[in-house]
């Protein structure tokens, strides 16, 4: 994780670089080739993708109302209690989110009008492969059942046993998903595209994944199925001025480092000191986690920046357009006000971007 003290504004989108990701042409050609086995023959060549990629070989994909209610009693109470409370946020900031018709008359006797109509079915992929991603069950399944969607299937990879996290299986009870699948990668979105004789086809697909799943749901969207979008790698770009508490700092940057050897970590501050104190604590840290090599990778792609003031740190952040924006400083509210592009604004010391 280099250092950068006072970079010139020339060198700035040289600084604000991702890592490359490999988009190649061979990349898009492997997964159209597995989609067109998983549209042709159904059933069968997901079984076998999911036999070579995951090492299930099992026949029954969907997930019984047995092991969804077995998951429950694997979690600690600590566990679910948070993941409930989670669930109960979430679902009340998006209950906000719903819009009314709106009715408009343009012109003498036009009227136009505007109605809100759920997706009817809907395929959510949740990422198992490195990490079982629970929230994203979350964030993706609330807002369904909120909107009315009739049906929800979600599908996430399974370990060779067959077996999903429970975590997982809990969220997607607690949060009425319809149909759990034990499918991963890119059969999983091909499966959800097209239908096979135990998937049912759906409208739309939602959620993240590797650069291969990325891939299929962008072939998938050009002709059969929308998709939200193609996600990119995570990231999250971390402001902080010299009172900000070291550890935090660095927690906030491995805590997104985490999610996959790709993803991009930044801190910008005005404090030299800060920048070192940082730097410390995020290799001490990072040398005590279980996913290590992981956040390795990622804090090589990573970098810290030491500009002179405020204004060019917002300067800077604005030209990046994080995923993810976390300020901690003493101005934090001020300084959200002037964030024009990032994706999420997490504002002070004690607001992590895994509270969101």
């Amino acid at each position: 994780m280099k250092t950068f003290i006072q970079p010139l504004a020339s060198e700035w989108l040289e600084l604000a670089k991702r890592p490359e990701n490999n988009t190649s042409g061979d990349v898009f050609a492997s997964v159209q080739a597995i989609l067109d086995r998983i549209k042709a023959e159904g059933d069968k060549a997901v079984i076998e993708f999911n036999t070579k990629f995951d090492g299930y070989a099992n026949t029954l994909l969907e997930v019984s109302n047995k092991e969804l209610e077995f998951a429950e009693n694997l979690l600690p109470t600590e566990l679910k209690s948070a993941i409930e409370l989670a669930a109960a946020n979430i679902s009340t900031f998006h209950k906000a989110q719903k819009l009314s018709e709106i009715v408009v008359e343009t012109a003498p006797g036009v009227i136009c009008r505007q109605k809100m109509v759920a997706i009817d079915k809907v395929g959510l992929y949740i990422p198992g492969g490195t990490a079982p991603l629970f929230s994203t069950v979350l964030m993706l399944a609330i807002p369904a059942a909120i909107a009315g969607c009739s049906e929800v299937v979600l599908c996430t990879p399974p370990s060779a046993n067959g077996s999903i996290h429970p975590a997982i299986l809990f969220a997607a009870k607690l949060t009425g998903v319809h149909r759990v699948f034990k499918i991963g990668g890119v059969q999983a979105i091909g499966a959800m595209a097209y239908g096979t004789e135990t998937v049912p086809a759906v409208y739309k697909i939602f959620g993240p994944g590797n650069q291969y799943v990325t891939a299929a749901k962008q072939l998938v969207s050009l002709r059969t199925v929308a998709i939200d979008m193609p996600a990119g790698p995570s990231e999250v770009l971390v402001m902080a001025d010299e009172q900000a508490d070291a550890s935090f700092v660095a927690a906030d940057l491995l805590a997104q480092a985490e999610h996959g050897a790709t993803s991009q970590v930044i801190l910008v501050t005005t404090s030299e000191s800060l920048a070192q104190r940082a730097y410390d604590e995020t290799m001490r840290i990072l040398a005590t986690l279980p996913r290590k090599e992981m956040a390795e990778k990622a804090i090589n792609n990573s970098r810290i920046i030491v500009l002179k003031n405020d204004e060019e740190m917002m300067a800077f952040s604005n030209l990046y357009a994080p995923e993810h924006l976390i300020i901690n400083t003493n101005n934090a509210d001020e300084l959200a006000e002037k964030a024009t592009n990032a994706g999420s604004v997490f504002i002070g010391a004690l607001t992590p971007e895994s509270a969101g």
